[in-house]
């Protein structure tokens, strides 16, 4: 077997591989939208069809006005617009200290910061609460916004890595004309990073975006819910209206999945950490 029918075969497997993968992730997206369009009836029978006997495409209409789901939207863009600069700003210019200012105990206190990745999220849940409850925080959107200016190991860590890549002559001719290290931050290495400044965009609209669990704990006023609490509307003691809870679901991520796609080249030259200088 000559290599060029190696590789055809080898790339058909590969086709056929990522085709299931592909499906295995569209499907249930797919079947979402399919509940969206169904009636309660059609929802109940059995067996279950995936494709609707008549689309129903006022359902996402109908869905939309059984609760103030503009209001909603407006409430979670703020905490999302506020999430993303402070995860973009802080996070950037502690990276940049890690990756280009010799300071002593960096190596420690870079440590300490990876280490908190391993600390769950539920071991601190309580403490957190019990912080922003003394500090008269619950029921507005100070806990949900604060701690995106309080710093990310994860973000943290993956500028570093990116910074790091780009040469440390620029950062000393800079220097030489008089530049300080805001300037240098701010002016020089802000465009270079561009890509992993994206990335950790992304990831912070979608975090912010689909969180139910902080919206959940120190929201208790309705005018101030999330997209994501707003959806508990449709969810009843004893029956759920799956059309509707599907339709504003539908809808609520497509603002995710059209970000991704409009920046999926940054994402992913984002990811690359030896992708800053070329």
């Amino acid at each position: 077997m000559t290599k060029s029918v190696k590789r055809r075969i080898t790339n058909i497997l590969l086709f056929v591989i990522l085709s299931l993968g592909a499906v295995l992730i569209l499907f249930p997206i797919a079947w979402m939208l399919s509940t969206a369009l169904k009636s309660a009836p059609e929802i109940a029978m059995y067996p279950p069809k995936l494709l609707p006997e008549k689309p129903m495409f006022e359902n996402f209409a109908i869905a939309w006005s059984k609760a103030p789901f503009t209001r909603y939207t407006i409430n979670t863009l703020i905490i999302v617009f506020f999430t993303i600069i402070g995860n973009v700003l802080v996070n950037s210019f502690v990276a940049y200290g890690f990756a280009k200012i010799d300071f002593a105990g960096k190596k420690f206190l870079f440590n300490v910061i990876l280490a908190t990745m391993m600390i769950p999220g539920f071991v601190t849940l309580v403490p957190t609460y019990v912080i922003f409850s003394k500090l008269q925080w619950v029921n507005t959107y100070l806990p949900l916004i604060v701690p995106a200016f309080c710093g990310n190991a994860f973000h943290i860590f993956m500028m570093r890595q990116f910074y790091r890549t780009i040469p440390n002559e620029l950062m000393e001719a800079a220097r030489v004309d008089g530049a300080g290290h805001f300037y240098i931050w701010g002016r020089l290495m802000m465009p270079l990073v561009k890509p992993v400044l994206a990335t950790v965009a992304l990831i912070s609209f979608k975090g912010a975006w689909s969180d139910f669990q902080g919206p959940l704990l120190y929201l208790s006023d309705r005018a101030k819910y999330t997209l994501q609490l707003g959806l508990q509307v449709f969810k009843g003691q004893g029956f759920t209206e799956w059309n509707y809870l599907m339709a504003v679901s539908f809808l609520s991520m497509l603002p995710i999945l059209l970000l991704f796609f409009c920046f999926q080249n940054y994402f992913i030259e984002g990811m690359n950490v030896g992708g800053a200088v070329k």
